[in-house]
């Protein structure tokens, strides 16, 4: 009966971190909207189904588990550094999440995914002439489909960590906890940058590339950080 009401308190203790998580990135997501000057649009309004609108949508879904995971650590762990590393990348994650947020706002578009989650990764990139694919960054024009090998749409997308995996997290405490955290968050981050990478190739407005550098430069600087504090705390 104890193992059962401990069991029940940690489900009801993981609800509880999503849905503030969740109400952090929406906070933020309503001032990110406002930033001044973050939101002008340079090169038309973006199709719903663009790599611009696309990369918006999944790029939110993918800070959203950041900003969970760090709140996770930042309840399982006294150490000063992860907890830095952790609140870091939760606000960093929430404050960008709420410019994407804004985008699609000002764009008249839905938040809501249009098409399968990472069908924007599979398009032609610009320049790429592929097999008649071609048409603006903005989407305006249809893009062929380009069959990129690395990505299906609706796969699940880079990085991004499973239920069981944010389960595990959630049962480990001290040194152990730190350690699968920045595993987590290393693939987690190479898969940002993989994301925000693609989006480069298929994009020239002004803000979404912006962004998309600021997020290259950022995490891989962290993967290099997270690379070292794992390596410090491994065993053996």
């Amino acid at each position: 009966m104890r193992l059962m009401d401990q069991e029940n308190s940690r489900s009801v203790g993981q609800r509880s971190r999503v849905a503030i998580a969740t109400v952090i990135v929406v906070v933020l997501a309503l001032a990110g909207a406002f930033a001044g000057g973050r939101l002008t649009v340079t090169n038309g309004t973006p199709a719903t189904t663009s790599a611009e609108a696309g990369f918006a949508r999944d790029m939110r879904v993918h800070h959203v588990q950041a900003v969970e995971l760090s709140m996770i650590i930042r309840d399982l762990t006294s150490d000063a550094d992860t907890r830095l590393l952790a609140y870091d990348i939760g606000t960093s994650q929430g404050q960008q999440s709420g410019q994407m947020y804004g985008w699609l706002a000002l764009w008249g578009l839905p938040q809501a995914e249009a098409e399968p989650s990472m069908t924007w990764m599979t398009r032609a990139a610009i320049g790429d002439t592929g097999s008649g694919g071609g048409g603006d960054s903005t989407g305006h024009d249809d893009m062929d489909m380009t069959g990129s090998e690395a990505h299906t749409p609706g796969d699940p997308m880079p990085g991004l960590a499973t239920a069981a995996q944010i389960s595990t997290l959630s049962s480990l405490a001290g040194v152990p906890a730190e350690r699968y955290f920045l595993e987590l968050m290393i693939a987690h981050h190479v898969g940002g940058v993989e994301m925000a990478k693609a989006v480069l190739e298929r994009s020239a407005e002004r803000v979404v590339v912006d962004l998309a550098r600021s997020i290259v430069a950022s995490q891989e600087s962290e993967i290099g950080l997270m690379r070292a504090m794992l390596a410090e705390r491994q065993t053996g």
